[in-house]
């Protein structure tokens, strides 16, 4: 090698006036500027005798020659990579021990949708190399990252769908009233998923006091590690009665019990095949996504969209069907009867959400399902081959009508069981804190024995649904306790809900994009049983004069175009409370208005003599 190195230097005059040490400094230093054949970089020395007469002739021989070899070994890659089956997504809890080799993406071939600025070359990068000197290496750019969350936000605030929280503190004890940020600044909530005002009932906050006080502020950690504690135990318990099934699981949150439940069974049924409703929450869809199991959406509550769909598929095929019984952000109600007939046909499991109807629906207010065999339930017959008994796995939360946090799943032993044991989401995730689940426990409990809170909830929606068609106001049509006012515009929606707050009083926050489609931004209001009359009329105020100085469609501005989502369509059918009128006591409404009195003040004559026996319900407590 000296010898030829020696021989070398007397014909070339670059090697002739380079040292050694500069000759490694060249070969070991990489121009990442300056791509080889193969697709790496390559080294300042390569470069430098690309410019030799003799030596730059021979290395394009070479590249040649590798560049050909490239394609060949490319092709070879390609054609199997593309005809290699996808891996399915495994769930960390049961991958192999054994440690892994893992491939990286070559990252700067894909597409990314950031670019930084890049970085603008220096004098340096022009500058003629000097024979015997290492020239320095070209800084590269790296990423800006508060330029990509700058960019982001931006385009957020560009569509009107930036996101602005209000300082809201819920007052317990003068429900439905709040704070913003000084005590003095007192506001009326309109929007809460408290439905049923739990959150401050003196038998919930009495149970977590004496929790607290004798077990302590937390769980001490996941399940695994900490134990299973009463608490946990004796609330599955009543969750599973609550359903009439066999057993129920509790999760941190009912995103987290959605998320891990569909990921779960997802990627262990093998070929799974998950079909959704396409309005489903954002838990299920990631739950979905985190299976990788095939994802097959139909049409929001298309029932022969749905079969023609299951029928497209084999039947030794698993399958789960996912929907909810109460869709939060129009109201409307899921076919859950024709859905698990359809799942029974073709060999399907169902998956029901019912976080936005457990506690508000059902004699004991286990949810839609329930309250679809209402008759039943309530006079304490036999249940076999009701609806919720045909449900494979039913979802809840216990932080909206119930008033406190969590979320549940409920259904077969071994279904719970499996999903406790494989589940990523359950395994790992701190406990809720006793003092948590016995509160939880005590306010399903109160609302099985108690149906005047729910009652007097659906009848506060009922009038306040009557007053604002009668103001023309554009209240999406739905059979639910969810009053969706329509306004069809993020900048709009957005200035309604600051009017409301700032000029009376009033917070409702507006829904925009991705919750809701763009087009259909709206006004999301909910009454509880502590909307008494003079709230209800104080709201109608604010939102006329809100739709007036903002110039905000009305119904019959929309019927003008045609309708809209149910809005001013013409000769629509009326869609009916999923709460009949003999269901909440209302026999004598009916005769009361063929004699001709008004709904609402019928309705009045009725809240009157519900409020009267909350209170006294309340009071015996």
């Amino acid at each position: 090698m000296e010898a030829l190195l020696r021989q070398s230097r007397t014909m070339c005059p670059f090697l002739k006036k380079t040292s050694p040490a500069t000759l490694r400094a060249l070969s070991n230093s990489a121009n990442v500027q300056h791509a080889s054949p193969g697709g790496g970089a390559i080294s300042n020395l390569q470069i430098t005798a690309r410019r030799c007469p003799v030596m730059g002739k021979a290395l394009s021989v070479q590249s040649g020659r590798n560049i050909a070899s490239s394609a060949l070994a490319g092709a070879f890659v390609g054609t199997r990579a593309y005809h290699h089956k996808v891996p399915r997504a495994n769930l960390h809890t049961t991958a192999p021990k054994e440690a892994q080799a893992v491939d990286l993406p070559n990252l700067e071939r894909e597409h990314a949708p950031f670019q930084p600025p890049m970085a603008q070359p220096g004098s340096n990068a022009t500058a003629q190399h000097q024979h015997g000197v290492a020239p320095e290496p070209p800084k590269a750019a790296k990423f800006d990252y508060n330029g990509f969350y700058e960019n982001e936000l931006d385009k957020k605030h560009k569509d009107k769908s930036y996101r602005y929280f209000n300082n809201i503190n819920r007052l317990a004890k003068e429900f439905p009233r709040a704070h913003l940020a000084t005590p003095e600044e007192q506001v009326t909530v309109w929007c809460s998923n408290d439905y049923l005002g739990m959150g401050r009932n003196e038998h919930v906050l009495n149970k977590m006091h004496e929790t607290l006080d004798k077990y302590g502020a937390g769980a001490g950690g996941t399940r695994n590690i900490s134990g299973h504690n009463q608490h946990s135990v004796s609330l599955e318990n009543t969750l599973a009665k609550l359903h009439a099934q066999e057993a129920a699981l509790v999760f941190s949150s009912c995103y987290v019990a959605n998320d891990a439940t569909l990921a779960t069974l997802g990627s262990k049924f093998p070929n799974c095949v998950i079909l959704s409703d396409s309005m489903n929450h954002a838990s299920m869809i990631q739950g979905i996504r985190h299976s990788g199991a095939k994802k097959i959406v139909f049409k929001h509550n298309d029932v022969a969209d749905l079969e023609a769909k299951l029928a497209s598929l084999p039947p030794d095929v698993p399958k789960i069907i996912a929907w909810e019984s109460v869709y939060s952000m129009c109201g409307s109600i899921g076919p859950i009867e024709e859905i698990c007939d359809l799942a029974e046909k073709y060999g399907a499991i169902t998956f029901l959400d019912e976080v936005h109807a457990v506690g508000m629906y059902g004699p004991n207010g286990a949810g839609v399902a329930e309250h679809l065999d209402y008759e039943t339930y309530a006079s304490g017959r036999d249940t076999k081959g009701t609806i919720m008994e045909r449900i494979d796995i039913i979802t809840g939360t216990l932080g909206k009508a119930y008033g406190c946090v969590g979320g549940y799943i409920a259904g077969s032993a071994k279904m719970v069981d499996t999903v406790r044991s494989l589940a990523p989401g359950f395994i790992f995730t701190t406990s809720l804190p006793p003092a948590t689940m016995a509160g939880a426990e005590a306010a399903i409990k109160y609302q099985m024995s108690y149906q005047g809170d729910r009652r007097l909830q659906q009848l506060h929606t009922r009038a306040v649904k009557e007053s604002l068609n009668e103001m023309d106001i554009p209240v999406i049509p739905n059979p639910s306790h969810i009053i969706p006012v329509l306004v069809g515009n993020a900048e709009v929606a957005k200035k309604a809900s600051d009017l409301l707050l700032e000029k009376h009083q009033i917070y409702v926050q507006a829904i925009n994009y991705p919750t809701v489609p763009v087009g259909q931004e709206r006004l999301r209001i909910t009454p509880t049983p502590g909307h008494v009359k003079d709230y209800r009329d104080h709201l109608c105020q604010a939102l006329e004069s809100v739709w007036v100085e903002l110039g905000i469609k009305r119904t019959s501005d929309w019927a003008r175009e045609g309708g809209f989502i149910g809005v001013g369509v013409k000769d629509a059918e009326v869609v009916e409370p999923l709460w009949t009128d003999e269901q909440l006591g209302l026999a004598d409404v009916k005769h009361a208005l063929e004699a001709g009195q008004g709904a609402l003040g019928v309705l009045e004559s009725v809240l009157e003599r519900e409020h009267l026996e909350v209170r006294q319900v309340a009071a015996a407590a």
